[in-house]
């Protein structure tokens, strides 16, 4: 089961309105863009660095791309941002200008400005200026690391906040021949599970009588702290 349709994108996305802005061309920004374009969202493209700019043109990663500072309001507003439902702010290290963009995009009514921090310093001074969303990309690829390297059996984790994700994971040995109703997770661990099986097929909200094998995977929601307790 893929966890990445669980992207905190599409929760904010309308259906009927497949349009994204991604401020900044750097490796993140680059990767943001080819990925919504790869998946036939509308993207606008912006950096103030011309060879970025040309580099994106040339790869086709958007379907428009822009060269512009976005640290001047008149400059957002006559290129159309203030129009768009979600622009992620991918200017990582650049603070100056990631918090000024990010405080001309909420000051021209954009609804929902997801951006890039470096730094906890950066995250606390970018929710300050009115980010809906911050991502600190190099962290959580850090904890996605550490996790992968003493809990083999994790196959995906995605966060819903700091304290709360979904997981994939393998059915522990501990698990094997027992049923959901016999396991009771929620009073054993405090977790829930939302679906069993395969990659060929997942039984989504299974039955209580549903019995785990060796080989299935199991998708369960709880908080860190207790999935954590979950066996190896």
């Amino acid at each position: 089961m893929n966890l990445s349709s669980f992207n905190f994108l599409k929760s904010w996305h309308p259906e009927n309105n497949k349009q994204f802005a991604v401020v900044g061309l750097g490796r993140f920004g680059r990767a943001v863009c080819a990925t919504l374009h790869e998946n036939r969202y509308e993207v606008l493209a912006v950096d103030r660095d011309e060879k970025l700019v040309n580099l994106a043109l040339n790869d086709r990663i958007a379907d428009h791309v822009l060269c512009l500072d976005t640290t001047e309001p008149s400059a957002l507003k006559e290129a159309g941002l203030f129009e768009f439902d979600i622009v992620i702010v991918a200017i990582g290290n650049f603070l100056a200008e990631s918090i000024i963009t990010t405080l001309n995009l909420k000051e021209g009514g954009v609804k929902h400005v997801v951006t890039k921090a470096s730094s906890e310093v950066h995250l606390k001074l970018l929710k300050k200026v009115g980010a809906d969303r911050v991502v600190f990309p190099e962290r959580e690829m850090g904890c996605a690391l550490a996790r992968a390297l003493t809990r083999p059996r994790i196959l995906e984790q995605f966060e819903l906040d700091p304290n709360h994700s979904i997981v994939e994971i393998v059915v522990p040995d501990k698990f094997e021949g027992k049923t959901l109703a016999e396991l009771d997770l929620r009073k054993s661990y405090g977790i829930s599970v939302l679906a069993v099986g395969k990659d060929e097929g997942f039984e989504i909200n299974p039955s209580p009588q549903a019995k785990l094998k060796k080989g299935l995977a199991m998708v369960v929601i709880g908080s860190n702290r207790d999935l954590d307790q979950l066996p190896l």
